[in-house]
This record gives structure tokens, C-alpha cells and sequence, in this order.
């Protein structure tokens, strides 16, 4: 879908955008869940301070896993 303010109300245009490369690092805690941040490969300034996800690492598991 568009979001395109020209296109409005057409739902005929879809975009898809390249899949990004994702890094991944772990921090190991003593009396806490380990955690895992991920983020984008390559950014820098603003948009790898904004664009990230952190979460326990007992939630993530391999693509392999979920195929």
C-alpha cells in the first residue's frame, strides 16, 4: 500500500524494501536475564541510536528454528 499522499486511497502500489543486515550483541549478567540487542548493520549518528531492540536472550532463538 501506498503512503503516498498523491495515492491516497489506492491500495494498489506495494513496496518492499531489501532485507537489512541485523547485528547482535549480548550482554552477560550475574543475578540478571542476559540481554540481547539488535539493530541494523551500518548506521551511525541518529539512526543507530533509534533504531535498536533489546530483549532477554532467553526469547531469542535461531532462524534455523523457526523455519
Amino acid at each position: 500500500m501506498s503512503l503516498d499522499p498523491d495515492g491516497a486511497g489506492s491500495a494498489t502500489t506495494e513496496r518492499t524494501q531489501a532485507p537489512h543486515e541485523l547485528s547482535m550483541t549480548v550482554v552477560e549478567y550475574t543475578s540478571e536475564p542476559d540481554r540481547c540487542t539488535v539493530s541494523p548493520r551500518g548506521l551511525s549518528g541518529v539512526a543507530k541510536l533509534s533504531t535498536w531492540m533489546t530483549v532477554n536472550k532467553e526469547v531469542v532463538v535461531g532462524l534455523a528454528a523457526m523455519r
